[in-house]
């Protein structure tokens, strides 16, 4: 259990961490509150982004200067033209076991990363079966569905039983960090030996979460090519939206035999960093965060983490005990955010004006909460959530990091306000 007196100093720390990537540090005061966290960070990101646009003014689009002193933080770059050719050097967001060797390709963000693998395998293969979890990300399925015509989509249930056995057809296995925990777990109990390809989209696994060497492990054990796919503005900018960030890292194992029926996965790399180029997809310099990579970042995102961990878990076990009949899904895999349902069917705009209702009410009542995109703040975020492979909505409450007394009761709260209303439209 963490105090709020332990919770503002950890949190004061990671404000100087921040503060201390600035040419010119602004004056802060130590945190009284969440509300000072939140502000002060989201002001610090704000003055790093304008303060590396006017200290890097020669590094333009059409880079036109070779002078310019193209870093952000640990981060230092290397381009032409509107950055069809960007070169990344620097930090790793991951952690490989064994000094495993990658290629990391950066984009504008997550989508366009995995955009580019899915549409650079139409290079690689003429047709393939990809198959996904229940709960994988909808815009993902839903890119497949209408711009990746050469991958037949797969959805698998549980129990999988033969869905990996071996066929004549390539097959890609899509395993999403935001599938639901029975269905990951299920994947990496099963034998792998027959899948072509493995794209493992990380972004609600922290960089050096222990599934992500899981999974490597596990891809590893059955040779299996594998692509780490990733949207860094959710786990990796310390609960402020830096910037849009995505990449897609290519996991080099010793042998490179190509899989069944002769498909040469990798060239799937050289492929993807094309496709990025034709898309225009490359990433913004400006959108690395300055204060990754180092111990003291590394240390207190694992402490942010496993935060928001323990109150997912406490959150689940209220809510399973509170709301029995209005939580739609309280275990996905990565434990970051839980979803309910009303007592009616709910639509889009229903769903996102329960969020809305609910996060306004309870924020009038001096909780740290908000109606917000994205997950892995400093305050609990509210918003519509579609279940691709139900086509069912609900309202997605994101777990944030709050000292737990204080988490507890918003937790406790905002069941009062679920039962008490339901949804948006229902009668009291």
């Amino acid at each position: 259990m963490e105090t709020i007196r332990a919770y503002l100093e950890r949190k004061h720390e990671e404000l100087r961490l921040l503060n201390d990537c600035l040419r010119s540090r602004l004056d802060l005061a130590r945190p009284c509150s969440v509300d000072d966290v939140v502000r002060s960070k989201f002001q610090i990101t704000a003055a790093l982004r304008a303060e590396h646009e006017l200290h890097e003014w020669k590094a333009t689009e059409t880079a036109w200067s070779h002078t310019a002193d193209l870093a952000s933080g640990p981060f230092e770059f290397s381009y032409d033209y509107q950055r069809a050719d960007l070169t990344v050097r620097g930090p790793s967001f991951y952690e490989f076991e064994g000094g495993r060797a990658s290629t990391a390709i950066y984009t504008a963000s997550g989508m366009a990363a995995i955009s580019a693998v899915l549409l650079a395998s139409a290079r690689i293969v003429e047709k393939a079966d990809i198959l996904v979890l229940p709960g994988a990300y909808g815009e993902t399925l839903e890119l497949i569905r209408a711009f990746v015509p050469h991958l037949r989509l797969e959805a698998l249930k549980l129990p999988l039983g033969d869905a990996f056995a071996p066929i004549s057809s390539p097959r890609i296995l899509l395993l999403d960090s935001c599938s639901f925990a029975g269905a990951f777990d299920a994947v990496l109990r099963c034998d792998g030996s027959s899948l072509d390809l493995l794209i493992f989209d990380t972004t609600c696994f922290a960089g050096r979460s222990g599934r992500i060497r899981r999974v490597q492990r596990w891809a590893r054990r059955y040779g299996i090519p594998l692509v780490l796919v990733r949207s860094h503005n959710k786990l990796d900018s310390l609960g402020a939206e830096y910037g849009r960030l995505g990449s897609a890292v290519f996991v080099h194992w010793n042998a490179h035999q190509p899989r069944a029926g002769g498909v040469e996965w990798k060239r799937l790399a050289s492929e993807t960093r094309n496709a990025v180029r034709l898309l225009g997809g490359a990433a913004l310099p400006a959108h690395f965060p300055p204060f990754a990579g180092s111990a003291a970042y590394w240390a207190l995102t694992k402490r942010r983490v496993a935060a928001i961990l323990r109150n997912g878990r406490s959150t689940a076990r209220h809510f399973a005990a509170k709301l029995p009949a209005r939580s739609a899904e309280l275990h996905f895999t990565h434990g970051l955010y839980v979803t309910l349902h009303g007592r009616r069917v709910l639509d889009e705009a229903a769903a996102r004006q329960a969020a809305e209702d609910m996060s306004s009410a309870l924020h009038r009542e001096g909780f740290p909460i908000r109606h917000a995109g994205s997950f892995g703040f400093d305050f609990a975020a509210t918003e519509w959530f579609h279940d691709a492979t139900t086509n069912q909505y609900s309202v997605r409450v994101a777990v944030p990091d709050l000292p737990t007394e204080l988490w507890n009761d918003l937790a406790a709260a905002i069941a009062v306000w679920w039962r008490t209303h339901r949804a948006a439209g229902d009668e009291g």
